[in-house]
């Protein structure tokens, strides 16, 4: 029982509680760092809607699924992706993409504002729930405000009402949007050459198209 409870609990404890910062990139900046202000809220916004029911944060090895393949992660995920973490969301549930490196694969913040208010205005036939609740409806006074999102088509409001984010959404969106797991750490190195980086660039452009569609639908 002593051997078993050390194996489980103390090592284990030892072992997390070592992890540091480390020195990554060319300029030798510090990752993880701290998520502060929307960001750091919009965790809890992500906890208290139950993202995580659905959604993972934890990107699998190589030979372990494909990951790799549906470009939600340059290398797998480790213990010090987490470091600043109160509470890791590392879900258990696949129903949606895994959000690891969502914020380096998809940048356009209005991307993410039309997907929460209505999935299925950026990914046709995506089994998302919508939460309409983050957003407020109101009326266009002059020109429309430079935050009201762009729907069209079935899924526009009514004429002279426009959809903007609430403080929530923009926490939510924040948080989000800092998401980026593709640093390379000593244990999970990033595959060497351009190629890669290529395709992850085309793969954070491509934001809209159908690309991205058919890798959130998967």
């Amino acid at each position: 029982m002593a051997v078993t409870w050390y194996g489980m609990l103390v090592a284990p404890s030892r072992q997390m509680g070592g992890q540091q910062q480390a020195n990554v990139g060319p300029g030798n900046e510090r990752y993880p760092i701290p998520r502060l202000g929307p960001a750091h809220r919009g965790a809890e916004v992500y906890r208290s809607n139950g993202c995580a029911y659905c959604h993972t944060q934890q990107v699998r090895p190589q030979g372990y699924g494909s990951d790799f393949e549906r470009g939600w992660g340059l290398r797998m995920s480790a213990a010090q992706d987490f470091l600043f973490e109160e509470t890791v969301a590392l879900g258990q549930v696949r129903m949606g993409p895994d959000l690891a490196n969502v914020g380096f694969r998809l940048t356009d913040e209005a991307w993410h504002y039309a997907h929460l208010y209505n999935p299925k205005s950026k990914v046709t036939g995506s089994l998302m729930p919508q939460y309409p609740f983050l957003f407020k409806e109101q009326p266009i006074k002059g020109s429309p405000s430079g935050d009201a999102l762009v729907l069209t088509g079935a899924f526009a409001p009514p004429t002279g009402v426009e959809i903007v984010p609430t403080k929530e959404a923009r926490e939510l969106v924040a948080y989000l949007m800092s998401l980026k797991s593709q640093v390379p750490l000593f244990e999970t190195p990033l595959p060497a050459g351009p190629k890669q980086d290529a395709e992850a660039t085309a793969s954070s452009e491509g934001a809209g198209n159908a690309q991205t569609n058919l890798a959130l639908n998967r």
